[in-house]
């Protein structure tokens, strides 16, 4: 069995910090908590949980701030983890299982767990992505960005864990301290590409800013190298810059424009098959639908992918497409594998009433024409 240090960089987290450190009570041998100039009672709800509570200058780096709580470490493992992060029961229960089960000095260098970023109506998830989220403490794993900061992969002994960390905002946002960061960093730098220019191009656009953000991701897309998982988010993002400004020709042409960098995936077969479907040009509509399906067991990669893309939507929107065609049985199929995954759902169960009442009333006029 391992051992663990739970490393957290905190300011101001007295509405979730607790819940957080709850969440995740009993798993971590030792918890190292970093506040980096919180004036609320943080430091003194950490104090009720450690007494390995640090104060760290904050210097507009991410990176640095928590590269210095890995330095606090004495475990053999490192679990991060966000002031406003909860592992849920059955999630916690797994993380158990994985400590006991990996050996102590073994080959694992570092563990990818899954992250819930939206939760639907019953804690279902809505949008997930994964992080690279354990870390042997000797695998020398640094974190780097300023913002937006990546943790560093060892060049061996990653493997990946049916675990999944549920992120649980509270109200609030940052959006004026992330573009000081941001400003600062390229002022420095000379020029915003790569990294800095994702990271410029994904302020813009949280900021509503569609014009500015399409023309960052434009630009990121013509570079000539990059992390894979970066392009395709440029992809879905320009797509939607460009719904959102108005050009739908534009936003297809961003989102086929993903398969430069990688094979299809679920959710840009969703995308697509939306245009076609708003075109009504349905047979297309259908081809891209029918490819979702297809590609949704594809690993997505580390970025953040709507999980309704993997399992109902495609089915859901098949469904209509074929009842517009007037294929009532093919409609009413997908309806059917739609609510397979969620089977409560009032306008999938009346869409099925309206399909089955459609083919009730076909039934009985060909049992009319029969008799006559």
């Amino acid at each position: 069995m391992i051992t663990i240090s739970l490393c957290m960089i905190v300011k101001n987290e007295q509405r979730t910090l607790a819940r957080c450190l709850d969440s995740v009570a009993g798993i971590a041998d030792e918890i190292v908590i970093v506040d980096t100039g919180s004036s609320d009672r943080t430091m003194e709800i950490a104090a009720e949980y450690t007494d390995r509570v640090y104060t760290y200058a904050w210097k507009d780096d991410f990176a640095a701030a928590r590269n210095y709580s890995f330095d606090q470490a004495t475990q053999e493992y490192i679990l991060w983890l966000d002031a406003d992060d909860v592992l849920l029961p059955a999630e916690r229960a797994k993380l158990e299982r994985l400590k006991q089960q990996l050996p102590s000095g073994g080959d694992t260098a570092a563990v990818i767990l899954s992250y819930t970023l939206a939760e639907g109506p019953e804690g279902s998830p809505l949008v997930t992505d994964r992080r690279l989220r354990l870390v042997k403490r000797e695998a020398g794993c640094r974190w780097h960005g300023r913002l937006h900061e990546q943790l560093g992969f060892p060049q061996s002994g990653v493997i990946t864990a049916d675990i999944a960390v549920t992120h649980r905002r509270e109200a609030g946002h940052h959006s004026a301290r992330n573009v000081r960061i941001l400003r600062k960093w390229i002022a420095e730098e000379g020029a915003a590409q790569g990294r800095l220019l994702f990271y410029y191009a994904g302020e813009c656009y949280d900021r509503q800013r569609y014009a500015a953000a399409a023309r960052a991701y434009a630009k990121l897309l013509l570079e000539p190298s990059g992390y894979r998982e970066d392009r395709l988010i440029a992809c879905a993002r320009l797509a939607e810059c460009y719904e959102r400004l108005g050009e739908p020709g534009r936003k297809l042409g961003a989102l086929l424009q993903s398969f430069q960098f990688d094979l299809p995936h679920a959710d840009f077969c969703c995308a697509i098959a939306a245009c076609f479907q708003e075109r009504q040009e349905l047979v297309s509509a259908i081809y891209w639908y029918m490819q979702a399906l297809d590609v949704s067991s594809r690993d997505p990669g580390l970025r953040p992918v709507p999980e309704a893309c993997r399992t109902w939507l495609p089915h859901a929107r098949l469904s209509l497409c074929y009842a517009h065609m007037g294929n009532w049985e093919q409609a009413l199929l997908h309806n059917s594998k739609a609510r397979e995954y969620l089977p409560n759902d009032p306008g999938l169960i009346a869409n099925r009433q309206k399909l089955e009442a459609v083919m009730s009333k076909g039934n009985k006029g060909t049992e009319e024409r029969e008799k006559g």
